[in-house]
Parts: C-alpha cells; sequence; structure tokens
C-alpha cells in the first residue's frame, strides 16, 4: 500500500513537471534556461526530454526518446527557435537554403548554412549527423527578408540570381522548381538589374532557355539589353536531364517535384519491368485474390506493428470476431484492425473488379480511395476511439515517417499533390509505372494520419492486377528491405531498389498463386 501511495506520487509530481516544461515549450523545443533543474533533470531521466545541444531540448515520449524521427519530425522548429533566440531577426537563410524551402524540399537537411548580421562564423553539429553552418556578412546581407515557416528566408526571385553557379548542377530539381514559380520574368530581371549581375543574367537566361521557355529568357534577356547590359546565356545545369522543361508554370512546389519524380523515375521501371501478361479470366483472377486475403492481411498488417495471426484474420473474415463490442479486450486494437482491413479488403476487390470491366484504373483509384480509407477506420470509430469526423477527408495536420529522413508536404498541400497523382495516374499507359509510382508516391504524400501504408500497397496491386500482373504481398519478414527502398526513393531519387523489390516479391507470389486452384483447394 506505502508502494502504490509512493508510486502515486511520484506519478503525480512527474504530471507537474511535465506540465511546467509544456507551458514554455516553443513546439516541442525547451531552452534550459526556461524550466527548473530539478525539473530538466527529472523529465530527461524519465525520457520526457531529449537534449540536442547544452541549453537545448525537445519534448518527447519515453517511446521516442532518442529516435531520428523525434529529431527530423522537429528540426526544422528547432533551427526556428535557436536562430530567432540567438539572432533575433538578424539572420536569414544563404540563397541556397532559401531555394531549398521555396523548392518544398522534403528532405531534412544535411547542413542549413546562415547569413547573420552579428559576429558568428562557426560550424554547430547537431544530432544525426545534421549541422548549422553561420557566418558574418554585414555587407552582403539581403535587403529584404521573408519568413516561411517562422525562418527568415531570401525571397525566390532573388535567391535565384544570388545562387551560385553549383546550385544549379548539383541541386537542379530544385532549382527547376523555383523557375517554374516565378509568376513573371521581371521579377527576376528587376533584382538582375538592381544588383548589376550580368553573370547570374547569363546562367538564368541560358537555365530558361534550357527549360524550353523562351519567353522568359527572351524578356530577361532584352530587359538586361536595354539597360546596357551585353547577356551571352550559359546552360548551367552541366547536360543535366530536366523533368519540367515541357511544362508551364507550377502554382505549387510539390505538385512540380511530384510530377518531376515520376518523369525521372519511370524509365527506369518501364526498363526493368517485365512486358505486361496477358490480363487473365476476370473470375479466376478474382478468386485467387480472395484466396490471398489472409496472407495479404496478415503480412499488410504485421509490417505496420499490429500483432494478428492468420487464425484472427479467418475468424473476421467469418463474421465469428467483434471486438468493438468488448472493450476490455486487451489486443482490441489489433483486432480493430483486423477486421478494417478486412471491410477495406472487400473495397479494394469491388474496384479491381471495375477495373478489369474496363473501367481506367487512375480514375477508379480516386474515386474509390476514400471508400478503403472509411471501411480500414470504421471499425476503430464504432468502437469510439477515433471520432467520427476522422473518417472523412485528407490531414489537417503534419505527419512524420518513423525513421525517414523526409517529411511528407505539409497539411494544405495534401489536395494539390493527390490531384497531381490522380493526373499523372491517368495519364500514364504502363501498369507496371502506376503500381510502383503509385505506391511510391501516395506514401510520399502521406494524405491520411494513419493508414498510408496499407493503403499504398492496395494501390500497388490495383495497378498491378491493371496489368495482368500478379496481386503481390510484400511480406513482413522482407520489411527492411521495403522500407529501405522506399527511402532510397525519397531521399535519393533511386526508385530501382523499389523496382526491383517488388519485382522479386511479385514473383514469389506468383508461384504461390499458381497453386491456388479456384475450388479452394491448394
Amino acid at each position: 500500500m506505502d508502494e502504490l501511495k509512493a508510486s502515486n506520487t511520484t506519478n503525480k509530481q512527474l504530471a507537474r513537471y511535465l506540465e511546467a516544461a509544456r507551458s514554455v515549450a516553443k513546439g516541442q523545443v525547451v531552452r534550459s534556461s526556461d524550466i527548473d533543474r530539478v525539473v530538466r533533470e527529472r523529465l530527461t531521466t524519465a525520457g520526457y526530454l531529449s537534449k540536442v545541444m547544452n541549453g537545448w531540448y525537445l519534448l518527447s515520449k519515453p517511446t521516442g526518446a532518442g529516435t531520428t524521427t523525434l529529431w527530423f519530425s522537429n528540426y526544422w522548429d528547432f533551427i526556428r527557435e535557436y536562430l530567432k533566440e540567438r539572432f533575433g531577426q538578424d539572420y536569414c537563410l544563404t540563397p541556397e537554403s532559401s531555394l531549398d524551402l521555396h523548392a518544398g524540399s522534403n528532405i531534412i537537411s544535411r547542413q542549413v548554412t546562415v547569413i547573420t548580421r552579428k559576429a558568428s562564423n562557426e560550424t554547430i553539429e547537431l544530432l544525426y549527423d545534421t549541422s548549422l553552418l553561420l557566418y558574418q556578412d554585414v555587407k552582403n546581407f539581403p535587403t529584404t527578408i521573408i519568413q516561411k515557416n517562422g525562418i527568415n528566408i531570401i525571397p525566390i526571385s532573388e535567391a535565384i540570381c544570388r545562387a551560385s553557379p553549383n546550385y544549379f548542377s548539383t541541386n537542379t530539381l530544385n532549382m527547376e522548381i523555383c523557375l517554374r514559380l516565378i509568376g513573371a520574368p521581371s521579377e527576376v530581371s528587376r533584382v538582375l538589374l538592381e544588383t548589376k549581375a550580368v553573370s547570374s543574367a547569363n546562367r538564368i537566361v541560358g537555365a530558361y532557355k534550357a527549360l524550353n521557355d523562351q519567353v522568359s529568357a527572351s524578356q530577361i534577356e532584352k530587359d538586361m539589353e536595354a539597360a546596357g547590359y551585353s547577356v551571352v546565356p550559359v546552360n548551367p545545369f552541366a547536360e543535366k536531364k530536366l523533368f519540367l522543361a515541357s511544362g508551364e508554370r507550377i502554382v505549387s512546389p510539390y505538385s512540380g517535384r511530384i510530377t518531376a519524380m515520376w518523369a525521372k523515375m519511370r524509365e527506369d521501371i518501364v526498363r526493368i519491368f517485365p512486358k505486361e501478361p496477358t490480363l487473365e479470366n476476370t473470375k479466376k483472377t478474382l478468386a485467387i485474390i480472395e484466396k490471398l486475403y489472409v496472407e495479404d492481411s496478415y503480412h499488410s498488417l504485421s509490417i505496420e506493428g499490429y500483432h494478428v495471426t492468420p487464425e484472427l484474420i479467418e475468424k473476421i473474415q467469418l463474421g465469428q470476431w467483434s471486438p468493438e463490442l468488448d472493450v476490455s479486450d486487451g489486443k482490441q486494437k489489433d483486432a480493430l484492425a483486423a477486421k478494417g482491413y478486412h471491410g477495406a479488403f472487400q473495397e479494394v476487390v469491388s474496384s479491381i473488379s471495375k477495373v478489369l470491366g474496363g473501367a481506367e484504373s487512375g480514375k477508379v483509384f480516386y474515386d474509390d480511395i476514400q471508400n478503403w480509407y472509411r471501411e480500414l477506420f470504421k471499425p476503430v470509430v464504432q468502437a469510439g476511439i477515433l471520432k467520427a469526423g476522422d473518417l472523412a477527408g485528407y490531414r489537417k495536420h503534419p505527419v512524420y515517417i518513423y525513421g525517414a529522413r523526409h517529411v511528407p508536404p505539409p497539411a494544405e498541400a495534401v489536395l494539390d499533390s493527390m490531384k497531381t497523382l490522380e493526373k499523372l495516374l491517368l495519364e500514364e499507359k504502363s501498369a507496371a509505372v502506376r503500381a510502383i509510382l503509385g505506391h511510391f508516391i501516395f506514401v510520399f504524400i502521406h494524405p491520411y494520419m494513419d493508414g498510408n501504408g496499407r493503403i499504398g500497397r492496395f494501390i500497388l496491386n490495383l495497378m498491378l492486377v491493371s496489368g495482368g500482373y500478379s496481386w503481390t504481398v510484400i511480406r513482413v519478414s522482407e520489411r527492411s528491405r521495403y522500407m529501405a527502398a522506399l527511402e532510397s526513393a525519397s531521399i535519393d531519387g533511386n526508385i530501382v531498389p523499389f523496382a526491383e523489390f517488388v519485382l522479386s516479391e511479385m514473383k514469389y507470389w506468383k508461384e504461390q498463386s499458381a497453386k491456388i486452384i479456384v475450388n479452394g483447394s491448394k
């Protein structure tokens, strides 16, 4: 009894300490000077505070302390608060780091470079091989500063004009996106004329010519010549292949990035995948998919961390298990996930039936995806664990992927990104490309707060089957390889590992499917 009282007292004290830290936190960022030493030490020991550097901490859950996810999900919040505390408004990201943000780059930067008015000139090492490079440059400090997510950056036109030649060749996609985001070329001309930056004009005119935007190139060139400057266009992309060269101005950097990634990656997928097979008998195809349900459910849920058994899945399939009726069941969450998966799977089979009947797979995906999502989480809502409103629409909050260095687009960019994905799926002729990039781009966007991996695998199979390929289960035993391949595509822009991985899994399950006889035996 005394031990129980002591435990309750400790928990109440810990709760007070945690509330004290939360009251002074900016996002999840906490300065040690803002909280009492005893509070800081107690929360650190309990795993609720993780140290970033001397004087700076992140609020965390004990299970998240010391993980890359904690750091990557709070990376820009920390950068913002640290720079603001140390320099006030007397700092700005360099042109190159500014362009990364303008371009909607979702990869956590290894190093952010910052110009300051105050003395600095140092490199600050942060967590997981990231750092801040600070240098004082009063003479070249930007006259105009804007903010993005509370961080001081250079306006896009000025940043393009001030960017180094190397940035064009090493960050080609970011520069393509930024050039395509410019509303009118006069925005660039004005900066070039005010700064008398002829060398920059040579690069930018050459860049627009390489992007087949002759109108912008000509206007900037004529603006410079009218002021007495002679422009000699130079292609700054160093023979790099461009992926937005046939497009027009883009409104969203995320839409532009997705379009460019699709154009870049599709060629490798077409090269790797075998020719689309002849579509099998519709009834036989659907029967095989139904027979694979237990395997598919078990592996897909297990990949997401749910602990389910084939026996539980079969009970749910037969309608013999209603976990929402027993809220005291310790395994309720897993059972509800399994029941939701069963409902979603049936919706996906219905979608596949439409495709096998001649419907356009891209349109079926966009029309039916909300049905998949609704079924996936309906049992959880009915059990009172999620609010009913959570069944409708895309996420309204940031979301992060465990262990990943890339961060999905912000909530306000999800709808535009999903519209872009729909357009690309409708225009794509190759079922293999629709399958691989449909899955990858969907999880890259991460449009829902939960369920993205499961729905991504449904997209993969909808598109595979639309081209006559066999239903493919991603085995939980291959989870590490699966996640590493997706991360390689997100960080390095290399889709080959993921395409080869899916192909190897497809071959495995094609062999398994060959053993299935429609009458129910193997």
